[in-house]
């Protein structure tokens, strides 16, 4: 389907127009924040509203603009605001004119308790531990994170390999808002056809709880129609730095669905509704799969809520719904 074929189909309306990854996350005092891709990959965007639908209308805020040349002068993506260590900071990745696809995690800091005054300051790249010889030496994105038994942890996607080079998801624990206390552990890579469409492909990592089990949503495969989401678990007790206490999922439990007119789902966040009680993913889609040239560049990737299920096993359940469901 071309763009200018896309029909109303229930299921495919947009929650917000050309912003692709999105955060959203609740604030201390409840109220809500939303930031994420701009189609011109120049700048670092937050709305905020006392609701998640308020978030639909909310005026939009430039906190931050690349940089003319060097390191976050090209390629500004998938931002998250983290309220951590007792202030707010921005995770984004940044690529520079002089090398678009050096991207690399970089930390912006607020000096204010109010995110959409600021004022902002650089910390610059997110840096490893003192041992690791390895992370963020290479193409790195997409870094999320989550609190545990009292320690935040760090998940990032990051390419390793020759030739065409295939894109894993690491886990570290945090020793500061910019660096990371222990050595990367491998999360997960490709292993299965749906991750490997395109380009061999784990990118893109939420995180959600549920009963006693944490739940990790990634995207998997190529920026187009072929874009899905995959799902990985891990009991509450064990140790989140064991990759043999994660499971899995076989399948994708978010694909391209051509009746509904949702293609390529994927880079997800997960919020609480006001209820405090309801899960909701937000995401990015498109109405079309038939893209000219790059999907990268194409700026017709909306933003989706889903609110979550939960099945008696206590596992997620994620489908289309339509807006009046």
């Amino acid at each position: 389907m071309k763009a200018s074929e896309v029909r109303d189909t229930g299921y495919n309306q947009p929650f917000i127009l050309q912003r692709a990854d999105p955060f959203v996350c609740k604030g201390p005092d409840g109220t809500y924040y939303f930031t994420a891709s701009v189609p011109e990959y120049d700048r670092l965007v937050l709305r905020h509203a006392e609701t998640v639908s308020g978030l639909k209308d909310a005026p939009e805020t430039e906190i931050w603009h690349k940089h003319e040349s060097g390191p976050q002068s090209m390629h500004i993506w998938a931002p998250e605001l983290h309220y951590v260590f007792g202030g707010w900071y921005i995770y984004y990745s940044a690529g520079e004119i002089e090398d678009g696809w050096k991207i690399r995690p970089y930390v912006l800091k607020c000096e204010s308790d109010d995110p959409m005054k600021g004022p902002w300051t650089e910390m610059g790249q997110m840096q490893p531990a003192d041992s690791d010889e390895f992370s963020m030496r290479a193409f790195s994105l997409d870094a999320t994170i989550f609190e545990h038994k009292g320690s935040y942890y760090y998940i990032w996607a990051e390419k390793t390999g020759v030739g065409k080079m295939i894109s894993n998801l690491y886990i570290a624990k945090m020793q500061g808002p910019a660096k990371l206390a222990t050595d990367q552990v491998l999360l997960t890579t490709p292993d299965y056809d749906w991750e490997r469409v395109g380009f061999w492909v784990n990118e893109g990592p939420s995180i959600v709880r549920h009963g006693n089990k944490i739940f990790l949503l990634f995207s998997a495969s190529a920026t187009g129609a072929c874009y899905c989401m995959g799902l990985m678990s891990i009991d509450e007790d064990a140790d989140v730095l064991d990759p043999h206490a994660w499971k899995k999922e076989r399948w994708p439990v978010l694909k391209t669905d051509e009746e509904k007119g949702v293609y390529g789902p994927g880079h997800n966040s997960f919020v609480k509704a006001e209820d405090g009680e309801t899960d909701l993913c937000v995401l990015h889609f498109r109405q079309y799969d038939e893209i000219t040239g790059d999907p990268l560049y194409d700026p017709n990737r909306h933003v989706m809520i889903l609110p979550v299920a939960w099945d008696d096993n206590g596992e997620p359940v994620f489908r289309y719904r339509k807006a009046d469901e």
